[in-house]
């Protein structure tokens, strides 16, 4: 099964909104057992939206449309879809209901503007949106899908997974996908594909593997497409030949990131974390607390960003730094020590460095960081000598080497 999907805003093409739309419905539709052919991103404008809508109907089994639903002029998707299918408009009695039970529930009159999100293409099916007054509309023609869907992020993930998603694998026979990724650090991507080339070359036909650099380290990812209603617990990925060839910088599986995989590892393991960080200014706290559940095994977290602040906060010995300074492996060490102590933490991770793109020396360039990792085995620490002067580059490889370094001292059996 082919899908297209359609992603309508002005606001997307000139790029005041980040089109997050497409790369939660691809993912969606992808695990679904579904393949997402093309996507698209067109403005607010009524050819634009019919030549898309017209060329993805020819070419496609069934077409996602994001967008263009509210009750604003500038909103002309759902007039241009029930032109495009020869329909007229008429007032849904499901659809009007749910914006009467939503503006109840807010305290809101319900004006002639509101009540006119009711109306839809006589000709098509509507899926209620229970978190919205835009109504979502499946049309069908020879065989084809087309899905209207509202452009709010929240909105449109509920219906995808509620709706939309579930109705699709009822009017089409998807084939089952299975994927599986492994996180490689330590190698790049060129000299990874090399070493592992005899066993990429030796997978089955119905598996593909994708390499995906992100910072600092590698996700390879694996897809087979296996027949409907496979059996999934007698399929296995031939990982065996990888781990023979590159175990040494696999540092873990089935996860999307490293701040993932540390948190499903403290998770079963009953451990607990503390940070202390400078150059990465939180971001290490931000990505585990981003996560539901965190407070299972995260204490807290300091950004000790001044002298004072690694002192007073932390613990750092006054003497440190003055003789070593803020950026060094002695003072590394002291934070991450201090940060455990003080939050009773079972492990503690701590940063710090120069990201740039200002404020290195001679002695000390941009680019330069020192983490430390503290457990009840001691504490390690490692220098870091990034190349680039890109600020949030610096930062998001110093936070993917902090998460791998704790989570070798984790997996570490002596």
């Amino acid at each position: 099964m082919n899908v297209t999907i359609i992603n309508i805003g002005d606001e997307l093409l000139i790029g005041q909104v980040v089109n997050t739309n497409a790369s939660t419905m691809s993912r969606m539709l992808i695990e679904a057992g579904m393949d997402v052919g093309e996507t698209v991103v067109v403005g607010d404008s009524r050819d634009a939206i019919w030549q898309a809508v017209d060329a993805a109907m020819h070419s496609s089994d069934a077409v996602l449309v994001t967008g263009g639903l509210g009750p604003t002029k500038d909103d002309i998707t759902k007039k241009l879809l029930c032109e495009y299918f020869g329909s007229e408009l008429v007032e849904s009695e499901v659809a009007l209901e749910n914006v009467r039970r939503i503006f109840a529930v807010r305290g809101f009159e319900l004006t002639p503007v509101n009540r006119a999100q009711a109306l839809v293409p006589k000709c098509c099916e509507v899926l209620n949106n229970d978190l919205g007054t835009a109504p979502c509309m499946w049309f069908e023609r020879e065989g084809r899908v087309l899905v209207s869907l509202p452009g709010v992020p929240f909105e449109m993930e509920w219906l995808m997974r509620n709706r939309v998603v579930p109705k699709l694998q009822e009017a089409f026979r998807t084939e089952t996908i299975v994927n599986k990724n492994i996180l490689v650090q330590g190698i790049g991507e060129s000299f990874l594909s090399d070493l592992i080339e005899p066993w990429e070359l030796s997978l089955p036909a119905n598996v593909k593997l994708a390499y995906l650099p992100v910072a600092g380290m590698t996700k390879l990812r694996l897809t087979a497409h296996l027949p409907h209603n496979f059996p999934l617990s007698t399929f296995h990925f031939p990982l065996k030949g990888l781990y023979e060839l590159a175990g040494k910088y696999i540092v873990g599986e089935d996860c999307e990131t490293l701040a993932e995989l540390v948190h499903k590892t403290l998770t079963q393991r009953g451990l607990s974390l503390a940070t202390a960080e400078s150059c990465t200014g939180g971001t290490i706290a931000s990505q585990l607390t981003a996560m539901a559940g965190a407070s299972a095994y995260f204490k807290g977290g300091v950004v000790a960003y001044s002298n004072e602040v690694k002192e007073s906060a932390l613990g750092v010995k006054h003497e440190t730094l003055e003789a070593h300074g803020a950026v060094s492996e002695e003072t590394a060490r002291e934070m991450a020590e201090g940060v455990r102590r003080r939050m009773n933490a079972d492990y503690a991770i701590a940063t710090t460095g120069i990201a740039g793109p200002d404020g290195g020396t001679k002695e000390k360039p941009v680019g330069t960081v020192w983490i430390a990792v503290s457990g009840h085995k001691g504490t390690e620490a490692a220098l870091l000598n990034f190349p680039g002067r890109r600020r949030q580059q610096n930062i998001d490889r110093t936070v993917n080497q902090a998460f791998s370094m704790l989570i070798k001292q984790l997996c570490r059996k002596d």
